[in-house]
């Protein structure tokens, strides 16, 4: 099967069943986002090309781990071979840790409000990175909300400071305040991401309440201004109830704007747990549309450095897939 559309299907089915050696160490767990929870994911690679696959003892596919990475998944008829990529921390070749484990906020489509959590300190986050020196390129930091929005602002600036004499590229992503874009590069920053989250400001105030619209929009702007194209990203949700026409509006207001869109599949849960993942005939055709209003703007998702563009295993990325 041609690659892209292997990691196509694969991102649309999103989930396996581990089979074979146990694949310890190359498990991932989540603690932010829709992922949080669950067994943990594995970082399936093919040829360079690598998807994140949820592990899921009722999966319809499996993997099957035969030991020291090598792994293979029956697939239509195929059995498609490739590697298990083990994890700095999240993901391979970066430390994407999430500082605050909890949040105040209900976003409908995440399950981290449901879950206990915790906020690490600048020195945990430290060691840490420390611990997987040898094993990353980058570092990246998300957080949910523990008390409040600018609370959250300033542990996170605290941490990104600590994290600059590392001489690696920190990718930061959290929900921002007006002066987010200028104190995260004042403080050492070298990429930010702002998610937009989805297509449409009525989406976003049913999925996101509590949450601006409006003000993603203008720390986008600005955050352009000051970090350069091809070094701001944001995810918006595939799969929310947007038209494809809504979804290329968004990628292309983005990708005018000099941001990344990075157009992440629905993972159902929460309170869209009744929600169906996108197909992988959508993600293919949102695919298209956001490569070619890319290449219209000149962005370039090769020159990511950190999150999610430069990972690209949950999500099809015009320009590295």
């Amino acid at each position: 099967m041609e690659r892209l559309r292997l990691k196509a299907a694969l991102l649309a089915a999103g989930k396996v069943k581990a089979v074979g050696v146990p694949p310890d160490k190359y498990l991932s767990s989540s603690t932010a986002g829709p992922g949080a929870g669950g067994e943990g994911s594995v970082f399936f690679s093919v040829d360079g090309m690598r998807v994140r696959l949820s592990v899921d003892p009722h999966a319809e596919l499996t993997l099957i781990h035969e030991g020291k990475g090598n792994a293979t998944i029956p697939f239509r008829g195929e059995m498609v071979r490739g590697v298990l990529e083990v994890p700095g921390f999240h993901c391979p070749r970066q430390a994407f840790i999430t500082l605050t484990s909890s949040c105040i906020f209900s976003c409908r489509y995440c399950a981290v409000p449901g879950h206990a959590g915790r906020t690490k300190s600048a020195e945990e986050v430290v060691a840490m990175v420390r611990s997987v020196l040898g094993r990353i390129d980058a570092i990246s930091l998300t957080s949910g909300v523990a008390g409040s929005i600018a609370e959250e602002e300033r542990r996170t600036l605290e941490v990104v400071r600590a994290l600059v004499p590392f001489g690696l590229p920190i990718g930061v992503s959290i929900y921002p305040t007006r002066d987010s874009p200028r104190l995260l590069k004042e403080a050492g920053a070298t990429e930010v991401k702002f998610n937009l989250e989805a297509a449409t400001p009525g989406l976003f105030a049913e999925m996101c309440p509590g949450l601006e619209w409006n003000l993603v929009w203008e720390v986008l702007e600005e955050s352009v201004r000051l970090f350069g194209k091809n070094h701001v990203q944001s995810n918006v949700i595939v799969g929310l109830g947007e038209s494809d026409e809504e979804m290329a509006a968004a990628v292309r207001r983005l990708c005018s704007t000099g941001v990344i869109p990075v157009l992440r599949p629905l993972t159902p849960s929460a309170g869209l747990a009744h929600f169906r993942r996108p197909s992988a005939e959508r993600l293919l055709k949102l695919y298209a549309i956001a490569r070619e209003e890319m290449a219209t703007a000149g962005l370039d998702a090769k020159e990511a450095l950190t999150m999610c563009a430069a990972c690209t295993g949950c999500d099809l990325v015009p320009g590295r897939d």
